[in-house]
């Protein structure tokens, strides 16, 4: 309920301010087929430049909030993020690339991003070998990780000219500036496919949390279900980092503070981690938007900003 309310709120906060209740009503005439409440410059505003953006802020939120939770049990590490296995650093790799080949193909950017992540996936899977344990796939997401970061560096410094930075930086940061339907559409759905198929799994999760050893004896088959679940969190981090850039904290500091609220049984843990994570995204790039307008800030310093000293507090308060 939460989240539906600020949904409606975000998409009405602007420079060009609409009422919370014409957004619903608009809402709901597009949906049941009838014509526009609103006029035309006030639909255009909310309908193709507010509402993918939330929309695609919810999406990306929730999927990188559960790809968090998922990490963390999968390596028994609760600092483990989405971007443990380098997918992050790999996707800036493809989108710098083409920022400065000049690519100007509304999809070129995501998919060259998109194939970075899944380049720097298969580099990790391949640098830590077959049925590789916990540590040993950190240490080659890492290594991973730093290797991309580096090639980024040297491209930009070798390649970069004038506004190409801006622009570059921008994506390093994230932002949801320029989302459209379809890329709201591929981080709804992604995060949507990718969360029913963990929820199903919530109590291999909980197994895990006794340890390999443990879960082994519970009947969990810990070798084969590691790889291909890192596999596919990995992928799903890929796509929302094609269509958001790169946001840190969300998938570290959301999963903590749902445990708070529902404790460590994945079950209810999933479902409010990516509520909650959608709510976070949607807050921060709302505020990105309107704290400093005309000029918008990139949606990751608001969440480095913010999920820092979060992150703080709830160390204080883990024994």
């Amino acid at each position: 309920m939460v989240l539906l309310a600020t949904l409606g709120a975000a998409i009405a906060v602007g420079p060009a301010s609409v009422g919370i209740g014409d957004v619903w009503s608009s809402a709901w005439s597009h949906l049941t087929g009838g014509g526009p409440t609103l006029g035309r410059v006030q639909e255009a505003i909310l309908w193709q430049g507010r509402a993918p953006r939330v929309l695609t802020a919810v999406g990306v939120g929730a999927g990188l909030a559960m790809a968090g939770v998922v990490m963390q049990a999968l390596t028994h590490n609760p600092l483990a993020d989405p971007y443990l296995l380098g997918v992050s650093s790999g996707a800036s790799v493809g989108a710098v690339a083409a920022l400065l080949a000049g690519v100007t193909a509304v999809w070129a950017l995501p998919l060259a991003a998109f194939a970075g992540a899944l380049a720097a996936l298969a580099t990790t899977l391949l640098l830590a070998g077959r049925g590789a344990s916990p540590v040993r796939t950190i240490l080659a997401g890492v290594a991973v990780g730093y290797l991309a970061s580096a090639l980024v560096s040297l491209l930009v410094f070798r390649s970069s000219r004038g506004d190409a930075y801006r622009e570059i930086l921008s994506w390093l940061l994230g932002s949801l500036a320029s989302s459209r339907w379809w890329e709201a559409g591929l981080a709804l759905t992604a995060s949507a496919v990718v969360g029913a198929v963990v929820l199903a799994r919530s109590r291999t999760f909980d197994a895990l949390l006794l340890g390999d050893d443990a879960a082994v004896s519970l009947g969990v088959p810990v070798r084969r279900e590691r790889p291909w679940l890192m596999g596919l969190v990995a992928v799903l981090t890929g796509a929302l980092v094609a269509v958001s850039g790169a946001i840190g904290f969300i998938g570290l500091v959301v999963p903590h503070a749902a445990r708070i609220l529902v404790g460590q049984r994945h079950r209810a843990l999933l479902p409010v981690a990516a509520l909650a994570g959608g709510l976070f995204l949607l807050l921060a790039d709302t505020a990105a938007r309107t704290l400093l307008d005309p000029v918008e800030v990139p949606v990751g310093i608001i969440t480095a900003l913010v999920g820092g000293p979060a992150f703080a507090l709830l160390l204080r308060r883990v024994p």
